[in-house]
């Protein structure tokens, strides 16, 4: 199993268009293979930083996910949302492997 990190660097001021546009990812996430974690939102701290962690099997089916997200059109519908309402600035993306017990 591969685990997907994101942090991102969000507009605090489109907190609401953000906190959507998780919500179509974490149903497509799970519509396409993954196991989505969840987004985690700024409650205390530093108001512009939000997470988000979503499992694959493999690095191999994450990858086809990526291939068919390009072209399926409710991924490019919510890829289309973030752009038009910048509720993004920027995002990092970290792969980790769960270590269990």
């Amino acid at each position: 199993m591969i685990t997907i990190h994101l942090r991102y660097e969000i507009d605090a001021d489109k907190l609401a268009e953000f906190t959507e546009y998780g919500r179509r990812w974490i149903r497509l996430v799970n519509r396409m293979g993954g196991t989505h974690r969840g987004y985690f939102l700024p409650s205390e701290g530093d108001s512009d930083v939000a997470y988000a962690l979503f499992d694959f099997p493999s690095l191999a089916d994450y990858e086809q996910y990526r291939i068919a997200a390009k072209t399926d059109p409710e991924c490019r519908e919510a890829y289309a949302f973030a752009a038009e309402t910048r509720c993004i600035r920027r995002y990092e993306r970290r792969f980790l492997e769960p270590l269990d017990a």
